[in-house]
């Protein structure tokens, strides 16, 4: 019969089920976390599990916070089981469950009491998992949208704000004017110079209202970037099922999640931080060349599988890497004109990363699907392909499979797969796209000629060249013959 989970269950865990290794009564909060979803607490909770099992930093637990009415959902479902999640590790070889301990309270998810527990000199971290889309960045300037209206709205209320970012500062302002020092703001979500995103977005909210409180943040407030990885997939009735079948617990929100993880930090946390190196997270001097590695052959490799899978029919990831054409399509691209893209990057082996990847994408335990990454493409081919295009065009290095992989978008956008089954639209610009890649059968410019998505690049005629040759062999030849002519 299983049992819920609550701290009473901790003491006769089933023996298939590691428990927190520390006394959680002796617990401190040193961080606030904003955004506790399932990335954070297959992330950087078991981060801070496994540091203070070994006895380190019990100063440095996590206190939630939310904005959304999905965060106090989830609040009400921790707070039944005592700020508790059991994380399942879906390895191939046979899955684990720990139950992770690391979070010791959850504020209301209203804006005067996270703002009070922020303002505490106690709390030295402020972080957020808030999505990527969630720092209010403008589409068309890449800058910071002041025009939201959230950001309107919190300009005009800087007292009763309803953003994180409105919440961050009317904190900070609190310990100012109380001669407390500032806390750490540290983003976890996963985007490029995701530190300096964050701070741009907290400083120029504060100077639409306050320029010198702005300029007073700006040289007194750190925003360390990060470089985040796990795969995560979101929790539905299969997970508690799993949970509840397979480790005898009953827990509302438990998290799946691939065995693999990493976390590269900026070291620049002037109030201090827990001793996460000692747990496997990595301190440095500049994150950047480790976001791009990322970027580039992990969300780089899925937007390169995501196209031709859907054409051919796959719908798991694990079965698209099972198909040799889909696997050899990957490493070929990957090899030759992926990884030539980055710079030479000390102790770290791109083989060695790449051959990572393809492992954790053929792993059948996540369950991630096709579908989901060849969700919202006109975002997500400027920020994973076409600065590897631009960059691989200024080298005069091969573009052949970077152009071929624009075409499988363009021709995943037509709206059917080889066997001419309908693609259900999933882009906010799908009518646009769907209409631009039926007109690229005949001129390739409608495609690439897009500046909204392409900028100047499809105005590149090495580019143009290539894409339009490797589109028309898409239609002519079908998906299946273009890849084996790429893989050679």
């Amino acid at each position: 019969m299983p049992t819920p989970l609550t701290s009473a269950a901790l003491a006769d865990l089933p023996v298939n089920v590691a428990g927190p290794g520390y006394d959680r009564a002796g617990l401190k909060a040193g961080i606030l976390h904003i955004g506790v979803g399932n990335f954070h607490r297959a992330h950087m909770a078991v981060y801070l599990d496994r540091l203070f099992a070994t006895g380190r930093d019990h100063d440095w637990a996590i206190c939630g916070a939310g904005v959304r009415p999905a965060d106090a959902v989830m609040r009400e479902r921790l707070a039944a089981q005592d700020w508790l999640t059991t994380v399942v590790e879906l390895d191939p070889t046979g899955l684990n469950a720990r139950v992770v301990g690391a979070m010791i309270d959850f504020c209301p998810v209203e804006a005067a009491a996270t703002i009070a527990r922020m303002a505490d000199p106690a709390i030295r971290i402020v972080s957020l998992t808030v999505t990527e889309g969630g720092y209010y960045v403008d589409a068309k300037t890449d800058g910071f949208d002041a025009a939201h209206p959230d950001m309107v709205h919190d300009a005009a209320h800087p007292d009763t704000p309803r953003s994180a970012f409105g919440m961050i500062l009317a904190a900070l302002r609190v310990r100012r004017d109380a001669g407390a020092a500032p806390f750490t703001v540290m983003t976890c979500d996963n985007l490029p110079h995701n530190g300096h995103v964050c701070q741009r977005t907290v400083v120029g909210l504060a100077r639409l209202s306050d320029p010198a409180f702005a300029d007073w943040v700006a040289a007194n407030v750190a925003f360390p970037n990060s470089m985040v990885d796990c795969i995560t997939p979101a929790t539905s009735d299969r997970e508690r099922a799993m949970v509840a079948d397979r480790f005898s617990l009953i827990d509302a929100v438990p998290v799946a999640c691939e065995p693999f993880r990493q976390w590269v930090l900026e070291d620049n946390f002037p109030q201090g931080r827990p001793a996460l190196e000692e747990v496997g997270a990595e301190f440095v001097a500049d994150v950047a060349p480790y976001e791009l590695m990322k970027l580039r052959i992990l969300n780089g490799g899925h937007a390169a599988i995501a196209y031709p899978s859907a054409l051919l029919g796959h719908h798991f990831v694990h079965d698209a890497m099972a198909d040799p054409l889909i696997r050899d399509w990957l490493g070929a691209l990957q090899t030759r004109e992926i990884i030539p893209t980055l710079a030479p990057l000390p102790g770290v082996s791109y083989s060695d990363y790449q051959q990572t990847i393809i492992a954790r994408f053929s792993n059948p335990e996540v369950g991630d699907t096709i579908p989901r990454l060849c969700l919202d493409g006109s975002n997500r081919q400027p920020k994973f392909i076409l600065p590897m295009l631009r960059d691989a065009l200024a080298q005069g290095s091969p573009i052949t499979g970077l152009a071929l992989e624009v075409a499988l978008w363009c021709r995943y956008c037509a709206g059917t797969d080889e066997a001419g089954q309908p693609i259900p639209p999933n882009d906010e610009a799908a009518a646009d796209l769907k209409a631009r890649a039926l007109a690229a059968k005949d001129n390739a410019d409608a495609f690439i000629g897009n500046t909204t998505i392409f900028g100047a690049l499809g105005e590149n005629q090495a580019f143009a060249a290539a894409f339009t040759e490797q589109l028309a062999s898409l239609w002519t030849n079908g998906v299946a013959e273009t890849l084996r002519r790429y893989i050679g």
